[in-house]
């Protein structure tokens, strides 16, 4: 959800002041910036990522558990979103999505010499409706979006959750654009309800562009082949949510997160006008991971793994029509 709250007023213009007087065209250059910068919010995006075999320390209530490996970690990613009412000064939209995680492990129990295999495939799914409105704060152009959100998994819809976004714009030109605002999560599930957000994009005289979004990523990044490639390094944060059922055979509902930093390289190319393929590849790194009874929350978990960092692999394909590859700036 953190991906559709930021930046989100950012825009390719010479003054505020310009910005203010074409308040006709706002809503469309706010959608153009953002769907160039995540591709979670292009209006279609695919993509697939392997992370290679690591160790995890294992943790069950106040215990610890033997040292045991995760030998598979697959994630395949699908999403589409779109805008179906667009007016002057707002506009309504809604997402769908969908993230299937195959996991194969080799769990040690306590004085047992022989492993456990653990494989399993979960399917996590998500559905959202947005109303977005466009003001001014302060003599600034200013964006509020609210958001429901339903998500659930194969097996059961499990929770609505919502959120809700305020960014102002406090500069834009043709070298730089800075916004600042916050995000607000209704989830009880959340480790954090209210987040700063601040973005910051410079482009240096060299041909590099800075591109700091908090909390989400920060990348230095260049167009390359006549602008219909780009390079970025840098890093950006991820997370894994899914739900889990009948463990130690039982009715109890679960749920599973963890939130990774993955620094490392991006590479996007054009593929004609309105596609775009991405590869990333890097270190992962992860303080935690944690399942936690679905009605209580992340800090009351049941079960904590630490994994060792490890090395991921990522390809997508978004569709993009409003994509500024292979265009001037």
């Amino acid at each position: 959800m953190l991906a559709l709250s930021v930046d989100c007023l950012a825009q390719n213009t010479d003054s505020t002041s310009k910005v203010k007087k074409d308040t006709l065209n706002f809503p469309k250059r706010v959608v153009a910036v953002v769907t160039d910068n995540f591709a979670i919010i292009r209006p279609l995006n695919f993509e697939f990522s392997n992370t290679s075999p690591y160790n995890f320390k294992p943790e069950h209530g106040n215990g610890s558990l033997p040292e045991s490996r995760v030998t598979k970690f697959q994630q395949m990613k699908v999403s589409a979103n779109f805008n179906f009412i667009k007016r002057k000064s707002w506009l309504l939209g809604a997402t769908v999505g969908y993230r299937g995680t195959s996991v194969e492990a080799e769990i040690m129990q306590p004085e047992q010499p022989e492993k456990t295999i653990f494989k399993d495939d979960f399917h996590y799914l998500f559905s959202g409706l947005s109303f977005s409105y466009f003001s001014t704060l302060f003599k600034k152009p200013a964006f509020y979006s609210s958001t429901i959100l339903l998500d659930g998994s194969d097996k059961h819809f499990e929770r609505v959750k919502g959120m809700f976004t305020a960014t102002m714009l406090l500069k834009a030109n043709q070298r730089t654009r800075m916004t600042v605002g916050f995000v607000i999560n209704i989830d009880p599930a959340s480790q954090i309800p209210a987040i700063p957000t601040f973005t910051y994009e410079h482009k240096f005289n060299n041909g590099w562009i800075a591109d700091v979004v908090l909390p989400r990523s920060m990348y230095l990044r260049k167009f390359v082949f006549r602008k219909n490639g780009r390079f970025s390094v840098g890093m950006e944060m991820d997370q894994t949510l899914l739900y889990m059922y009948n463990l130690e055979g039982t009715n109890q509902k679960y749920e599973y997160r963890q939130l990774d930093i993955n620094p490392g390289v991006v590479y996007e190319h054009a593929l004609g006008k309105h596609f775009i393929f991405t590869a990333k590849s890097g270190a992962k790194l992860t303080n935690n991971g944690r399942v936690f009874r679905k009605e209580s929350s992340f800090e009351d978990h049941i079960y904590e793994m630490k994994p060792d960092p490890s090395f991921y692999f990522n390809v997508g394909v978004s569709f993009n029509p409003l994509s500024l590859f292979g265009k001037k700036r």
